[in-house]
């Protein structure tokens, strides 16, 4: 069977779906794959490039549809593209069934079987087909690039013979796979990031990339992450008004705002409201990721930059992906290979449209003459259901001082112990032992004591392989080792000279890990 894709017809739209490397893995799985001419050419991907890759060039898109038994493309089709196709053809691109009811309907008339690459359930298996995450990454770095473009300063701070530049401070409003790239990115660039999520288990995530977590003085029962398939819910008015009071907080300080917030099946909500764009710097950039589905701030205007009348670019573009045609074009044809490469377990060039699958059904829009969306939640939760925590009860100052007290006392007996087993060693011990032993033997006891001391009252998160109970115990061996090497006795000597051995392993392959280990956290 062949694989062909369209030329995308939709005004700015510069993707394209098959690419010659994906083209040579598909060929892989079975399938001959076919292209219209001048599909590739606004990603930078030759008619030549494409033949030399064993793809197949036809000159317009009813010769791609009479050619093709499955037909990939980047955008939804048009109304006009599902009326000049032929019945009972499989169709793979973006559809947005929840917002295109028309197009749905159109499409199954015609007996097609529709896969929506927005539809890919997010499950760990499906990670590889998720396009939308895939494109929202690039979106999310792009928005930055931008908002720098617009922006009239450095990002970095920098203090130079003719003064000091301070560092531009950045809101990115959504922390999903757009907003993470755009946190990277605005960190790495040298600004001072700020970020906010609905979702609070992201704090963590960000503050680990360099940016702060902007937190809300309220509390509010989310819905659980696997129930809502990795999104975000509507919140509560009272959350929304604290939210916004927040951000009119901020609003005068930010130099840039890139907002990523969408609820799926929803408009997009409205975070960043005129007042704010009012109360911002002259120079400033808002940048709205969400603009296809209405935007996140007011003065937003599909596929335009605006400047405010207080001098604020509020910056509306629908096609960052697009803006990076290449880069997107070989990601998201990789997520159509992964896709091709489910639907055909087999290897044998032919689909199999496998409805007890979680991914393909969830994918799955149309099939056989049925609208089959919206699909069966998936038998693999998205996330992994989280057990609710149990608020524990607030400590007065005497519950406190009892528990300190408590703690003190079991040290003192763990201290008490390990005194009295070792004195009594060293009782036994000297009964037998010659004199010259027991100095030896007294202060290696005395030393691994202090030593056990020493490194177990250090917080385990800071312990390095310098700073272990085996490093200690091997830095007391190697000193007892070294005195005793120049012993009159030959086996003395033999065992002294191992134990020297043995315990400088140790002891210098903690110094190489551990510098292994720090090398890890500088940047190059």
């Amino acid at each position: 069977m062949k694989i062909g894709a369209l030329r995308e017809v939709f005004e700015g739209e510069r993707r394209v779906a098959l690419t010659p490397e994906s083209a040579g893995r598909l060929q892989k799985l079975g399938y001959d794959c076919v292209i219209e001419a001048g599909a590739g050419a606004a990603a930078s991907f030759s008619d030549e490039a494409y033949r030399a890759a064993g793809v197949e060039v036809v000159e317009g898109p009813a010769a791609l549809w009479a050619a093709a038994d499955v037909v990939v493309k980047v955008r939804g089709p048009s109304l006009e593209e599902v009326a000049a196709a032929p019945e009972g053809k499989t169709l793979i691109s973006f559809v947005w069934p929840a917002q295109n009811e028309d197009l749905l309907k159109a499409m199954n008339e015609k007996r097609l079987t529709v896969l929506a690459m927005d539809m890919v359930p997010r499950i760990s298996r499906a990670q590889k087909m998720d396009a939308l995450s895939s494109m929202a990454n690039i979106a999310g770095y792009r928005a930055v690039i931008e908002a720098g473009a617009s922006f009239g300063r450095f990002f970095t701070g920098q203090v130079t013979a003719a003064g000091k530049v301070p560092p531009a401070k950045v809101l990115v409003v959504g922390a999903g796979v757009a907003g993470l790239a755009a946190i990277g990115t605005s960190v790495s660039l040298g600004a001072i990031t700020l970020a906010f999520d609905v979702r609070p288990e992201v704090a963590e995530q960000i503050e680990s990339m360099g940016a702060e977590f902007v937190y809300l003085d309220f509390e509010e029962e989310l819905t659980d992450g696997a129930e809502s398939g990795g999104y975000a819910k509507p919140s509560s008015p009272e959350f929304r008004e604290k939210q916004l009071e927040k951000f009119r907080e901020l609003a005068p300080e930010i130099d840039i705002v890139i907002t990523t917030a969408l609820i799926p099946g929803r408009p997009a909500p409205k975070l960043w409201t005129e007042d704010m764009v009012r109360a911002m710097k002259p120079g400033s950039v808002v940048v709205d990721l969400a603009a296809e589905r209405g935007g996140n701030c007011d003065l937003t205007v599909p596929d335009e930059k605006i400047v405010s009348e207080n001098g604020v670019t509020v910056v509306g573009y629908t096609d960052f992906p697009s803006r990076m045609a290449t880069q997107a074009s070989n990601l998201y044809a990789t997520n159509i290979r992964h896709m091709m490469d489910d639907l055909t377990p087999e290897k044998d060039g032919t689909p199999d449209v496998n409805m007890e699958d979680d991914v393909i059904r969830g994918a799955l829009v149309c099939h056989e003459g049925e609208i089959t969306f919206p699909p069966p939640p998936p038998k693999v939760k998205a996330i992994a259901a989280q057990k609710p925590k149990k608020k524990e009860p607030e400590e007065t100052a005497e519950q406190k001082a009892a528990r300190e007290l408590a703690e003190v006392k079991r040290a003192a007996n763990r201290s008490t112990a390990m005194l009295a087993i070792g004195g009594g060693l060293l009782l036994a011990v000297g009964t037998v032992a010659p004199a010259s032993f027991m100095q030896h033997f007294i202060v290696f006891v005395l030393a691994c004591f202090v030593g056990f001391h020493v490194i177990w009252n250090v917080a385990h998160s800071l312990h390095t392989p310098l700073m272990a109970l085996t490093n200690a115990i091997s830095s007391i061996i190697i000193l007892g080792a070294l005195l005793q090497v120049g012993s009159a006795s030959v086996i003395v000597t033999i065992l002294a000279g191992l134990s020297i051995l043995m315990a400088s392993v140790n002891i210098f392959g903690g110094f190489l890990v551990t510098r292994r280990m720090l090398a890890m956290f500088q940047k190059s």
